[in-house]
C-alpha cells in the first residue's frame, strides 16, 4: 500500500527481504570492528541491495557467519548426520617441547596395569618408575620419558580412562600420577585397606616369617595409610600365635611393649630372618607325653583315608550280599561249580 493508492496492497519480494536483513547485519558487524561511519557519508551507498548470486562476500570478514549459515542450508539431512572425518580428538596428555623417540625395548619392559580391582597400584608404579629410570636416554628428562611411556603400560579399562579425559588436561607428571591414583585407589580401598591391617592374624601353619612378610606387603600396598609406626607394631603383635608371641616377648628381655617401635620393628625383623634362614619345614611335631616323646606325623592325607575308607565299606557290603545269596543244590562235588553235576 503506498500514499498514492492507499487502498492497494503489494506482494513483498521475500527474497529481497532477506538479502535487506543479510546486509544490515554485515553493516553492523563492520561498524563495530572498524568504527561507526562519518555522518556526512549516506549508509545506503556501502549497502547495496543485490540479488544473494551477486554479492561478493569473499573479502569481508564480517561475512563468514553467512556463508556458514548459507552451508548449512545447502547441505543434505545424510550430509549433517554423517561424521566429520576433519575432526580429531588429541590424547589428554600434553608433551613438553622437545623430541623423544621410545625404543621397543623400553615399551617391552613396562608393566601392564589392567584397571582391575586385585592390582597393586603403587607396585606398578614403582616399577614403571624403574624401567623408565634404566631405559631413558641422556638428553631427554625423567618427567618427558614417563609422560610420554605412560600411556603403553595401561591396558584394557586402565587405558579406556585414559583416552576419555579431556584433550590437553595433562601437561606434568605429578598430575598424571594424581589423577590415576583417585580413578584406580579410592577412599574405598583405603577404608578396606585399614580393616585388614587392624584384624591382621597369624595363620595356622604359618610361620614368623610368612605372616612378617604378609604384614609388610600390605603395608606396602597403601603407603597412605597414615597409622603410627607403634600401632603397626601393635596390631602386628596382637595377631601372633601363642607360642611366636611368648618367644618374641623371651627374646625381648620379657615384652615387646617395652621397646620403641623402631627397636621393637628391629628385633621383628631379625627373628624372622633368622627363622627364615635357619628353621625347616617338617610334616610332623613333637608330643610330650611324659618323659617319652611320640612322633605325630601329619603326611596322610584325610581325603584319601575317607576315600579308601569308603572302598573298604563297599567291599565289607558286596561279602555280605554274596553271603546271604543261596547256595545251589547242583554243584559239583570236587570243583565246586554249578555248570556240570558231579
Amino acid at each position: 500500500m503506498t500514499r498514492a493508492n492507499p487502498g492497494q496492497f503489494y506482494q513483498l519480494d521475500s527474497e529481497l527481504e532477506r538479502n535487506l536483513h543479510k546486509s544490515c547485519r554485515r553493516l553492523k558487524l563492520r561498524c563495530c570492528t572498524e568504527g561507526a561511519p562519518s555522518s556526512s557519508e549516506p549508509t545506503t551507498k556501502s549497502v547495496p541491495l543485490e540479488s544473494p548470486s551477486v554479492i561478493n562476500i569473499s573479502s569481508d570478514p564480517s561475512s563468514k557467519p553467512e556463508i556458514q549459515e548459507d552451508r548449512m542450508e545447502e547441505r543434505t539431512i545424510r550430509e549433517l548426520a554423517s561424521p566429520d572425518a576433519a575432526i580429531t580428538q588429541n590424547i589428554c596428555i600434553q608433551y613438553p617441547d622437545g623430541e623423544c623417540e621410545l625404543k621397543s625395548g623400553l615399551i617391552h619392559l613396562l608393566p601392564k596395569f589392567h584397571g582391575l580391582a586385585g592390582e597393586d597400584l603403587y607396585h606398578h608404579l614403582k616399577e614403571f618408575h624403574v624401567v623408565c629410570s634404566s631405559m631413558r636416554p641422556t638428553t631427554v628428562t625423567e618427567e618427558h620419558i614417563k609422560l610420554k611411556a605412560f600411556p603403553f603400560s595401561l591396558q584394557d579399562a586402565a587405558k579406556n580412562w585414559l583416552y576419555c579425559l579431556p584433550p590437553g588436561s595433562i601437561n606434568t607428571w605429578e598430575t598424571l600420577k594424581r589423577l590415576f591414583l583417585e580413578k584406580f585407589f579410592p577412599a574405598s580401598r583405603v577404608s578396606a585397606i585399614h580393616k585388614d591391617i587392624y584384624g591382621i592374624r597369624q595363620q595356622e601353619r604359618e610361620n614368623l616369617h610368612e605372616y612378617w612378610e604378609r604384614f609388610k606387603k600390605l603395608c606396602a600396598s597403601c603407603p597412605h595409610h597414615q597409622i603410627n609406626e607403634h600401632l603397626l607394631i601393635q596390631y602386628f603383635y596382637e595377631g601372633l600365635s601363642i607360642m611366636d608371641r611368648q618367644m618374641i616377648d623371651a627374646t625381648s628381655g620379657g615384652s615387646l611393649v617395652d621397646k620403641t617401635p623402631t627397636n621393637a620393628r628391629q628385633l621383628i625383623e631379625n627373628m624372622a630372618s633368622n627363622h627364615q634362614q635357619f628353621s625347616t619345614k617338617s610334616n610332623s611335631i613333637t608330643l610330650l607325653k611324659g618323659t617319652h616323646e611320640v612322633e605325630a606325623s601329619y603326611v596322610v592325607d584325610h581325603k584319601k583315608i575317607e576315600g579308601k575308607l569308603d572302598d573298604l565299606a563297599a567291599m565289607v557290603r558286596t561279602l555280605i550280599d554274596l553271603q546271604k545269596k543261596l547256595i545251589p543244590s547242583t554243584l559239583c562235588g570236587i570243583c565246586a561249580f554249578i555248570n556240570h553235576p558231579t
